[in-house]
């Protein structure tokens, strides 16, 4: 059975950067950088499918591709049947049953019975049975979650363990964050290398924000280095 597309809103977080020196002084202006924040979950369309494409034609190219969206059952009955595919191991329900809970599309109550807008501790929760099986897409939504504290305590260190282990798989989304941690120094030690290694893989899948950030990265530095050779 394929998966209902679920999707997490996507906000795109403007990061500024510097370069860090041994004297801690910035070198460099600081360029705009985007860290992803858009969960991933198996139905939905990779992001290199969906850009330059409207609406209407992302649907088209989902009928062609994913057939089984176009099965008859109603809202209710997909859930149980993702839920009861989720609870037998199925890393790829899991990972979509998070994205639902998280973005309230999974009806969840409160201790005094009230719906919640959504709910990111359940949400955490299957991200993480999704994560222990070395799911790509769960382990970057987990650390999209313990990056922004949201669901789990906030732990910048396992954001980046999770992020790298998706990003060694191939998550695009994961590859740019990492070049932004990495940047920036979130976490980690800041290692302008390291980053732009990470915006050149996904850039290389074609990811629009890496190469973004990829071009801002070497315009910057190109012009610190040659501010830096004229005051010599």
């Amino acid at each position: 059975m394929k998966l209902i597309a679920v999707l997490l809103t996507a906000l795109l977080l403007t990061m500024g950067c510097e370069n860090k020196d041994t004297s801690g002084k910035s070198s460099m202006d600081e360029p705009e950088i985007v860290l992803m924040d858009e969960s991933t979950s198996a139905g939905e369309l990779p992001t290199i499918l969906k850009e330059n494409l409207s609406a209407t034609e992302q649907d088209e190219l989902k009928k062609k591709i994913m057939p089984t969206l176009d099965d008859g059952l109603t809202p209710e009955q997909r859930f149980l049947n993702l839920r009861k595919e989720a609870e037998a191991g199925n890393a790829d329900a899991q990972n979509s049953l998070g994205s639902m809970f998280f973005s309230g599309e999974a009806i969840s109550r409160d201790a005094q019975g009230k719906v919640k807008d959504k709910d990111p501790e359940a949400a955490a929760g299957w991200f993480y049975r999704a994560a222990e099986q070395g799911h790509a897409g769960g382990q970057f939504n987990l650390a999209l979650l313990y990056f922004s504290g949201e669901g789990v305590e906030k732990d910048t260190a396992k954001a980046v363990e999770l992020f790298t282990k998706s990003a060694e798989q191939g998550n695009i989304d994961a590859q740019n964050n990492l070049g932004v941690i990495y940047l920036m120094g979130e976490g980690v030690g800041q290692n302008t290398a390291q980053a732009i290694e990470w915006f050149e893989k996904a850039a290389a899948q074609g990811n629009e924000e890496a190469i973004k950030n990829l071009e801002a990265v070497r315009a910057t530095y190109k012009d610190s280095r040659e501010t830096a050779g004229g005051q010599k």
